[in-house]
């Protein structure tokens, strides 16, 4: 697996899932998005406050 730096687990944050940098947006969510066709620009769109490596590496976590 690739070194995630931008993938965090905190019990106190969205029941542990893996969230993007701490941040109440899950990994999860980020797939389910891309998933229903959302391109990473849509993406970033509706959430201004990610980045492109964001949505990259929650899309490389959620391949391994």
């Amino acid at each position: 697996m690739h070194n995630l730096t931008r993938i965090t687990f905190n019990p106190e944050v969205m029941g542990g899932k893996p969230c993007i940098r701490g941040m109440r947006v899950t990994v999860e969510t980020v797939v389910g998005l891309t998933a229903s066709g959302k391109t990473i620009d849509e993406v970033l769109a509706d959430y201004p406050y990610l980045e492109r490596e964001d949505i990259l590496e929650a899309l490389a976590y959620a391949e391994s």
